[in-house]
């Protein structure tokens, strides 16, 4: 009977290759392209286990330099293809048109809303609207980290 410890340890190229599946299945859970990249480095180690079986020094060596390489040279092309794709949307984008409660007064200088379950800070859409703690809004728009928002029933204030 062949004991599996023993084996993994005469084939560290399955140690790898194993390390990579895991990387890739989180992957498909995190898609923020970060795991897929040290998963890469994680064959680039199988390959080099393969080669040099012995070489455990050299394998983390060349899974480490795989995985850096893709995470500064791959990931920010990759990441700039995909934000100029027909349709994509960032997350504050997607706020645009979302409903939320006041939770602390909107005026001139401020206040609060909560959105999505996320507390952002809020400027009313007109300068001299203020918005009453509890009252339902709707995002008109994001602007850097502040949600610039109105009351969501009623009439829509003119700019």
């Amino acid at each position: 009977m062949i004991n599996l410890t023993d084996w993994l340890g005469d084939n560290p190229w399955a140690l790898w290759l194993s390390l990579a599946a895991l990387l890739g299945v989180a992957e498909i859970i995190s898609l923020d392209l970060v795991l897929i990249m040290i998963a890469a480095g994680a064959v680039g180690g199988a390959v080099t286990a393969l080669i040099a079986p012995g070489l455990w020094g050299l394998q983390i060596v060349v899974a480490v330099a795989v995985s850096v390489g893709m995470l500064f040279l791959l990931r920010p092309t990759l990441m700039k293809r995909i934000h100029q794709m027909p349709g994509y949307r960032s997350s504050t984008d997607k706020m645009v048109g979302s409903s939320g409660v006041v939770t602390a007064e909107i005026g001139a200088s401020g206040g609060e809303v909560k959105v999505d379950g996320l507390t952002w800070t809020a400027r009313p859409y007109t300068p001299d609207l203020v918005i009453e703690e509890g009252t339902e809004i709707e995002v008109y728009e994001v602007d850097g980290a502040i949600a610039v928002v109105y009351p969501k029933y009623g009439e829509l204030p003119s700019p």
